[in-house]
């Protein structure tokens, strides 16, 4: 394995990680970013978030964040992975996809990562998610919600 990474045949990426790097007219084309947790939880069961994802809800993040969240069965922590951040969150579950219901509630159980005025965003989270459909938004919160955002959400509609 050294002698290939010496010849730039594969690059490591991690403990007992590594990849082979795909060359284009620009130099080596980095892996996608599932590619890469595929590889080190060597599991394909994950989702892969963004804090900037939060901007889109219209509550008033307005922050821009290098780490990405992978929200997966298997690992905690943060990890680096061919020089990109990566925060791995163990949880029991996590959608395949996106939606808005699910970011409200993802950014309430991860308002402790932002670096934002969390008391006026809250208070913008709380007239968002009045507007929205209450008997979806309390079905994500059940699948989703972590003990403070699931108090937070029952709070502002019971």
């Amino acid at each position: 394995m050294q002698q290939l990474v010496k010849q730039g045949e594969l690059q490591k990426l991690s403990g007992g990680v590594y990849y082979s790097p795909q060359t284009t007219a620009f130099g080596n084309v980095p892996p996608e970013d599932a590619a890469l947790v595929r590889a080190f939880l060597k599991d394909d069961h994950f989702y892969i978030a963004s804090l900037n994802s939060y901007n889109a809800l219209g509550v008033g993040t307005t922050q821009l964040y290098n780490e990405k969240l992978v929200y997966n069965y298997r690992r905690d922590g943060q990890h680096t992975l061919n020089g990109c951040h990566f925060y791995f969150l163990k949880r029991p579950r996590f959608p395949a996809e996106s939606t808005q219901e699910f970011l409200i509630v993802d950014l309430v159980n991860n308002i402790h990562l932002l670096d934002e005025d969390k008391e006026r965003l809250l208070r913008n989270v709380a007239e968002k998610a009045r507007s929205m459909d209450q008997a979806q938004l309390m079905k994500t919160v059940d699948l989703y919600a972590g003990s403070r955002a699931r108090s937070f959400f029952e709070k502002l509609f019971f």
